[in-house]
């Protein structure tokens, strides 16, 4: 239905074009015919200015009405890029760039209004300005957001009902560390929906990753080109808001020095893998998410005394152990474990000690397993 609405508007529209044009163009037509046809016509109408108009319409119309399915087919198309793109943006970002948009067109009238006497070109500059002033006040806006929202908040009436608590909805940027980028892993937390909000890259986080992958080192170059595949992934594969962040500090040279200012600039979360940058963060009041500290929080728990079946996969520190992994890479060392390496056996939980690299459960052989 509304595809026949839109194909008769075309039609309609064309038709409407047409009888203006040639509108236009009835001098240059009547000149070009003889006087005495003029002289013919009904209630004062000549047949020429009937047989234009006529002409003009019918044949504009019926342009309009053929053309208009390829109008409608690229209508539909940018329609659902415009949809796609807005659907990828927060709601800050879509309402911080409709402000923008409609203070730049307040500007361009203004401006185009006073150009208008200009000769020839004062017709056509508002149109040219609107596109300009509406670009760049949708660009200034997105970019300025934050700082216009600092603004705002400043004023006393607007802040007095304000809690000093802050919620998650306080931090809607996540900014991301070179180790978590390369780590990898949070391309998967970000397709589980675990994170939200706009996933933010500095331009001095991508400096140093791309000068990583330019490494001559083997390992570091390929360490760098992998971040840069999981950078790729995140935002075409995952269909992730990932925005890239043009803020610098030139009085700083420490990348994750840099990563705490933006935080606190933006009133950002810092993503990293990285155990000094997050107690540094911390101490400077920049909240930090883990992805260790989420790695093992969503581990197993394994109590004392309870039963597991593990592969000893090599020999420990202390004369006798051995070694097995779970799954999750948590390390199992097994008293008298040490002569079953490459066994698959059954053993007790002794304890659990959870330090700063991760959790290791110590365990022995399951009774029925010594005496064998």
């Amino acid at each position: 239905m509304l595809d026949k609405i839109l194909r008769v508007s075309f039609t309609v529209l064309a038709a409407l074009g047409g009888l203006v044009l040639t509108d236009r163009m009835y001098p240059s037509f009547q000149g070009m015919i003889h006087v005495e046809f003029l002289n013919y016509g009904f209630f004062g109408i000549t047949l020429a200015t009937l047989l234009t108009f006529v002409v003009g319409g019918l044949l504009f119309g019926m342009i309009g009405f053929l053309l208009s399915p390829y109008f409608m087919k690229h209508l539909w198309k940018f329609t659902y890029w415009v949809e796609a793109r807005l659907n990828k943006m927060p709601i800050y970002d879509v309402l911080a760039g409709s402000i923008g948009l409609a203070i730049g067109l307040i500007i361009s009238n203004l401006l185009g209004a006073a150009l208008l006497p200009l000769p020839i070109v004062g017709k056509y500059l508002p149109g040219l300005l609107s596109i300009i002033f509406g670009y760049l006040g949708i660009n200034i806006a997105i970019r300025k957001r934050d700082e216009f929202v600092a603004v705002f908040m400043s004023i006393p009436w607007v802040n007095r009902e304000k809690s000093k608590e802050k919620t998650a909805d306080s931090y809607p940027y996540k900014i991301l560390d070179t180790s978590v980028i390369i780590d990898g892993r949070i391309a998967d937390i970000c397709k589980s929906g675990f994170i939200e909000g706009t996933l933010l890259i500095p331009n001095f986080v991508l400096e140093e990753l791309q000068h990583i992958a330019d490494s001559s080192d083997l390992l570091k170059r390929n360490r760098g080109r992998r971040g840069l595949d999981i950078l790729n992934r995140m935002q075409k594969e995952l269909g992730l808001f990932v925005q890239i962040d043009d803020h610098d500090f030139d009085d700083v040279t420490e990348v994750d020095a840099k990563l705490v200012k933006l935080g606190q600039l933006l009133h950002a979360k810092v993503i990293t893998n990285d155990y000094n940058l997050n107690k540094v963060a911390e101490l400077q009041g920049v909240s930090v998410l883990n992805i260790n500290e989420l790695s093992n929080a969503v581990k197993p728990v394994v109590l004392p005394g309870e039963e597991m079946v593990v592969h000893i996969v090599k020999d420990g520190k202390e004369n006798g152990q051995g070694v097995a992994y779970l799954d999750d890479g948590t390390m199992i060392v097994v008293d008298g474990g040490k002569k079953h390496i490459g066994d698959t056996i059954g053993v007790l939980v002794t304890s659990v000690l959870q330090t700063a690299a991760g959790r290791m459960i110590f365990a022995k052989m399951k009774a029925f397993e010594k005496a064998l």
